[in-house]
């Protein structure tokens, strides 16, 4: 309660172009850690990338690379974050984007072939909303949104009680679009829960830079899927209308 308390006491503070750039909450040494989380991200993305085009080159997508995603970010997690290991961890997250990208590769290769735009845009969108709420989670005051965390945890809960029951009593179809807005809400909100708690964790003197690489990678890719469905379910409506008014003008 005293978290919510804070959060909506500090919704009151009026906001000015001066707060962009006010980053004396943060050490120069949470900074630092913060550039090469945001570096290693970037980087996990290229990977990723690959991982996509190797899909669409060679159909190496499906269930053995989401196991391989699941495995290398276990075996990531479970490996010493000490600097002997530092190499290792790299490649675990480099293996994990690669697996990642050609589990997607099966529904980006679908949206490529119906029209390519939706791709781009799901890209730049995704781009645009890790810039944004990642920021705010930085530019805000510490531990605002770090009440976020029960929050989204009793709505991820509620998500698989109510996918349950749609394969027990039907309403696919209702589920599909909880899954899809719902779901982008719960990235976003990671997004920004994520963000704080690495900026906590380094202020301790936890520098994982690799492990909390991870974690915002995983938040970029839920909000990409599902941008990326939203827009293609979107554009297969327009055109499904379209072609009924055509049917109908002849």
């Amino acid at each position: 309660m005293d978290a919510a308390a804070a959060f909506f006491e500090n919704r009151s503070t009026p906001w000015s172009y001066d707060s962009l750039k006010n980053f004396k909450t943060l050490s120069p040494n949470v900074q630092r850690h913060l550039q090469r989380v945001y570096l290693t991200v970037a980087g996990a993305l290229l990977v990723s990338a690959i991982g996509v085009y190797a899909h669409i080159l060679l159909g190496i997508g499906g269930l053995l690379t989401s196991l391989g995603f699941i495995g290398s970010s276990i075996w990531l997690a479970n490996t010493s974050s000490s600097a002997a290991e530092e190499g290792k961890r790299l490649k675990l997250l480099a293996a994990a984007a690669f697996f990642e990208g050609a589990s997607l590769g099966t529904l980006i290769q679908a949206v490529l072939s119906f029209d390519p735009s939706i791709v781009v845009t799901a890209l730049l969108g995704s781009v645009a909303i890790f810039a944004c709420f990642s920021g705010a989670a930085v530019l805000a005051r510490r531990r605002e949104f770090l009440f976020l965390g029960g929050l989204l945890t009793s709505a991820v809960s509620a998500m698989m009680i109510l996918q349950f029951s749609s394969m027990l009593f039907g309403g696919a179809s209702f589920m599909y679009m909880v899954e899809i807005y719902g779901g982008l809400l719960l990235f976003v909100g990671f997004l920004l829960f994520d963000t704080q708690i690495i900026i906590e964790k380094a202020d301790r003197g936890d520098r994982d830079y690799v492990k909390h690489a991870l974690d915002l990678f995983v938040d970029f890719a839920g909000v990409f899927v599902r941008i990326l469905l939203i827009l293609t379910r979107n554009a297969g409506e327009k055109e499904r209308k379209e072609e009924r008014r055509r049917a109908k003008s002849t």
